[in-house]
């Protein structure tokens, strides 16, 4: 049997996401007669690459949707740095020392606020309580964008959340940051919102 994944560091999770991965795993085994590591086996047959195709390959085949096979897959095909790895995953995203000064600046603005879960994913940083509240990613030049979980109406200095950015749909405005002294004590009042909010 191959090697599987791992379930991702419940650290970077928030108690509702907990309860999701181990509903996820407790469903597919009560619905389908197969344990994970039956899936695993399955999945590792499939003669996609793409992982877009392996999800599409084991709907066809055989009928699981997209969560149950997104989640079958992370087991099957560890990436170099899964949700397991968030330091590895921090460090190949934030790799401009300019948008990881913002990040930085970020992490000191939320740091005091109750019940942070402070996770990586592969394409943003988030920050969640019992939902995301907030969530960055570098952009080009040095800068990064913040998504908040409060309306655009809420500052002159937002605007409404792209499609484009990623994370989740809670976060209903953005700011692009292009220095970390940008993240000043109105930016930090906008953050504890969000936060009461998630």
């Amino acid at each position: 049997m191959g090697s599987t994944g791992s379930t991702p560091d419940s650290r970077s999770l928030t108690p509702r996401q907990q309860k999701w991965f181990a509903s996820v795993q407790e469903g597919l085994a009560r619905d389908t007669g197969k344990t994970i590591e039956e899936w695993v086996v399955i999945a590792q047959t499939c003669p996609e690459t793409k992982p877009k195709a392996r999800s599409e390959w084991l709907r066809v085949h055989h009928g699981l949707g997209a969560n149950r096979g997104a989640y079958v897959l992370s087991m099957a095909f560890p990436s170099a740095a899964g949700w397991d790895e968030p330091e590895t995953l921090r460090a190949a995203l934030w790799t401009d020392p300019a948008s990881l000064a913002i990040l930085t600046a970020v992490e000191a603005a939320v740091a005091g606020l109750p019940a942070l879960v402070h996770g990586q994913r592969k394409g943003f940083t988030a920050f969640s309580r019992e939902f995301q509240f907030a969530a960055t990613r570098p952009l080009k030049g040095g800068e990064a964008v913040l998504g908040l979980a409060v309306g655009p109406e809420a500052s002159l200095r937002l605007s409404p959340a792209a499609a484009k950015d990623g994370w989740s749909e809670r976060l209903k405005a953005r700011i692009v940051l292009a220095s970390p002294a940008e993240v000043d004590a109105d930016l930090t009042t906008l953050l504890r919102q969000a936060w009461e909010r998630s």
